[in-house]
C-alpha cells in the first residue's frame, strides 16, 4: 500500500488516515523536506485538513507550521459524460526556521 507522493506533495485519498500523517512526518524527517504540500479534492478535503493538523499539532509540534492554504475547483467529465466541478485544497506545511 503506497501513498501517492510527488515533489513533496501528498495526495489524500481512501487509505487509512495515519498512513497520510506518517507520510507527512517522513517527508520532513527522513527526506529532510523544507516544505510539504497536502492536496485533496472533493470529499477528501476534510481529511487533508485533519492530516495537516495532526502532523502540525501532535507529531511535529514546534517544528513545522502551516504556510498557506489555497482553495479552488477543477472541472472534468465524469463517467456519464457530464461536465462537473469539484472543490480542491492545497495546504502548504513548512519547517520552522530557527531564529
Amino acid at each position: 500500500m503506497t501513498i501517492e507522493v510527488g515533489d513533496n506533495s501528498i495526495f489524500i485519498g481512501n487509505k487509512p488516515f495515519m498512513n497520510y500523517v506518517t507520510s507527512v512526518v517522513m517527508q520532513f524527517t527522513t527526506k529532510e523536506a523544507s516544505e510539504v504540500i497536502v492536496k485533496a479534492r472533493g470529499k477528501f478535503i476534510s481529511r487533508a485538513v485533519d492530516v495537516s493538523e495532526v502532523a502540525v499539532k501532535r507529531f511535529l509540534q514546534d517544528r513545522i507550521d502551516v504556510k498557506s492554504i489555497q482553495i479552488g475547483s477543477e472541472g472534468f467529465e465524469n463517467d456519464d459524460g457530464k461536465n462537473i466541478r469539484v472543490s480542491t485544497i492545497e495546504i502548504v506545511l513548512v519547517k520552522r526556521t530557527e531564529i
